[in-house]
């Protein structure tokens, strides 16, 4: 009220723009995601218990899922324009027998199902989505191995036994497992190269000619979504199929991977040309593409399990490290990137970045022995992240 008695209409404050989301900055992306052990509670549907190395998808933000005619899937690219809407879970199972993996729509779905996060996991809220899983045909197409059919209860179909045993490791993961995620933005190139990766590597199991094994330690779930990103210049391939004598002394789990991913896509040497010449994947990336791992927009994440629930058993879910438990690498560098603000939140690491670039161009290594194509290569991409970030940046000034 003003000395009149009369109101006095102050204008409104002008609404600050919403900041964008983390897919419209970064419309492709790849995610791995490792789930922790599963526990299911008994009297409930086919009793189920998992290893305490726990299972990885990698999830591909970007990519859709297709049927051929005999509902196998595929993937493919999304437009660009498309891309935030869309994404695909990849899981590699030892259920499968005429597929390398599978791939599961929607992220929602893939992580919580039918149900709202934060929902309470009933039995009927867990049969629904199992339901729904079927009408969709998520495993439509797909053949498991006869042996895991020993344990089907009479009564039960063989296409039901089939959702019930791959519910929270193919889909619906967190309505019993905790989720740690690792992402890293990808070009249209990369992730193209992706799909083409994984799409041929299914295709001798779809004709037929192939039946797929499961192997703990030279062909499990973590081989493929390494071997995916080394298709897209992220890293070195993993060799499959070696001997299980040598192969036990190293390789890939789930817990690992995230860490080495987060690294990878933080923690290369943006500032020395020198080191990035001597890692050969990121030289050849930046030779063919203009294009380094290391960028803004690596991100780690977890998502626990539902811990209102009436079918799993979600207290203290554990995830081991293949490594050494007293003054092994892992665990600390595992605490640091799922801590520290730049690995965990999109405004710090945007801010991050723009501060290493700033650095990265002032610097001018005297005598410098990389080659003059690397280095203009290398200042060529830079100056286009720097670019990137300062058209991102103010708009994102308010986010953490």
């Amino acid at each position: 009220m003003n000395q009149t008695g009369l109101r006095t209409h102050l204008p409104e404050a002008p609404r600050q723009p919403a900041a964008p989301s983390y897919e419209t900055i970064f419309p492709y992306f790849a995610e791995l995601c490792a789930l922790s052990e599963l526990r299911k509670k008994p009297g409930f549907g086919v009793p189920l218990r998992s290893g305490i190395g726990g299972h990885l998808l990698l999830y591909l933000n970007g990519v859709r899922v297709l049927r051929d005619r005999n509902e196998y899937p595929i993937i493919e690219l999304c437009p660009v324009q498309d891309a935030a809407g869309q994404g695909a879970a990849i899981s590699v199972n030892s259920h499968y027998c005429n597929a390398n993996w599978v791939a599961f729509q929607d992220r929602s779905f893939v992580f919580n199902g039918a149900l709202p996060a934060g929902t309470k996991l009933t039995r009927d809220a867990y049969m629904q989505t199992q339901r729904l899983a079927r009408a969709q045909g998520l495993l439509e197409g797909i053949t498991f191995h006869e042996h895991f059919f020993r344990d089907k209860p009479a009564g039960m179909s063989v296409e039901d036994f089939k959702y019930e045993i791959s519910v929270a490791t193919d889909y619906a993961t967190c309505f019993g497992r905790d989720a740690y995620c690792a992402r890293l933005p990808l070009s249209t190139t990369q992730m193209t190269a992706i799909v083409n990766y994984l799409n041929a590597l299914n295709e001798p199991y779809r004709t037929g000619q192939k039946l797929y094994h499961w192997r703990l330690l030279n062909n499990n779930c973590v081989h493929v979504a390494h071997n995916a990103l080394a298709a897209a210049g992220v890293w070195p391939a993993w060799p499959t199929g070696t001997f299980f004598i040598r192969a036990a002394f190293k390789f890939p789990v789930p817990k690992n991977a995230i860490v080495d991913l987060a690294a990878r896509a933080n923690d290369l040497e943006l500032e020395n040309p020198e080191a990035l010449f001597q890692d050969h994947v990121a030289r050849e990336a930046l030779l063919a593409q203009c294009n380094l791992p290391t960028g803004p927009g690596g991100l780690t994440s977890i998502i626990p399990a539902m811990t209102n629930n009436e079918i799993y058993d979600t207290r203290k879910l554990r995830l081991i490290f293949y490594d050494n438990p007293f003054w092994g690498p892992y665990r600390f560098r595992f605490r640091r990137m799922f801590t520290e603000p730049r690995y965990t939140a999109l405004g710090a690491n945007l801010r991050h970045f723009a501060r290493r670039y700033t650095e990265a161009a002032a610097k001018r290594p005297p005598n410098s022995k990389v080659p003059a194509a690397f280095l203009e290569r290398y200042e060529t991409h830079i100056a286009a992240q720097r670019v990137f970030l300062e058209t991102w940046l103010p708009q994102v000034a308010n986010v953490p």
